[in-house]
């Protein structure tokens, strides 16, 4: 990783300023957040200041951001040195951000920074003619076309010492070059070219058939349709005659009730009026054995039971 330190005083210039159009467009981001929330513009306009002042960040444009946004510089400060995509050094007008991360690693990446430190320099030194500089950086997300390296705001990509330095002699006579890919295949496809999706077939429509195929797909649907409806009613066949079998051999399985009879099963009759059982009250319900009740019978009869006996009549 990087070391993130200022530039030396001695290439520091003395003061910065936003030019009239990128002040405008400051003024646009810092209208995207509500009132009390202007740092939240501070990335965007640290990256406008680095991209007017010849791709790097000097202090005085961290302090030009900090004061039109309110905030303390040493705030801003944290911002510019914790986050690689802003430059606190000096770089060429063609900077060259080399991975060097596991997967370029593997393919060569050293090799590439052989031809960096030969046709440039240390790291972070820019050439006399001010076109090239170079650093070391993590992964930029390009394994599958590893060794790459970003080059300003492009990637080139396959590279090997042969046409990275060819690249680079390029960029500096101000040739043209080609970002991507550098040894003629497209995209991240296989090296040597695709081995899948190969058969014309795939695309002049004879794989789905010629004409009438939406007839045929809906016939097909159709008949998906009926044989899952045969099957979900074969299964709800199978079903009732498993538990119409499993009713069965459960009815076998039980005895039959012992049956009592009829005296026995009889509910009990009301008690006659000579049974212990009779209230009190029911002999009220006996009939005279004469037929008739005389007044001493009738008062008899109404005294309670255990009750105190009645005095003789003198």
């Amino acid at each position: 990783m990087s070391v993130r330190r200022l530039a030396p005083d001695a290439v520091q210039p003395a003061s910065f300023a936003f030019d009239a159009a990128n002040e405008n467009w400051a003024d646009q981001q810092i209208a995207k957040y509500p009132e009390g929330r202007q740092a939240s513009a501070v990335i965007p306009l640290l990256w406008k200041a680095q991209e007017q002042h010849d791709g790097w960040l000097p202090r005085a444009a961290i302090e030009a951001v900090a004061r039109k946004l309110g905030m303390a510089p040493m705030r801003v400060m944290e911002v510019a040195t914790f986050y690689t995509m802003f430059n606190l050094q000096p770089v060429g007008e063609h900077f060259i951000q080399l991975c060097g991360t596991t997967p370029c690693a593997l393919r060569g990446a050293e090799a590439l920074k052989k031809v960096c430190q030969d046709v440039i320099g240390p790291q972070s030194t820019v050439t006399a003619d001010g076109k090239l500089s170079w650093l070391e950086v993590e992964c930029l997300g390009a394994c599958c076309n590893a060794p790459m390296a970003q080059i300003n705001f492009d990637y080139y990509e396959d590279l090997t010492p042969e046409n990275f330095k060819a690249l680079l002699e390029d960029l500096r006579h101000g040739r043209p070059t080609k970002p991507g890919p550098q040894n003629g295949r497209s995209g991240s496809e296989p090296l040597g070219g695709g081995e899948t999706l190969k058969d014309p077939a795939l695309y002049d429509g004879t794989v789905i058939g010629a004409g009438d195929w939406q007839r045929r797909v809906t016939e097909q649907r159709k008949a998906a349709a009926e044989a899952a409806a045969a099957k979900a009613a074969a299964e709800a066949e199978a079903k009732t005659a498993e538990t119409a079998k499993a009713d069965a051999a459960k009815a076998d399985a039980t005895p039959a009730a012992a049956t009592k009879p009829a005296t026995e099963t009889a509910a009990p009759g009301r008690p006659k009026p000579s049974e212990p059982g009779q209230p009190t009250s029911a002999a009220s319900d006996t009939p005279a054995a004469g037929g008739k009740v005389d007044a001493k019978s009738a008062a008899e009869a109404a005294k309670p039971a255990g009750g105190p006996a009645d005095k003789p009549v003198k």
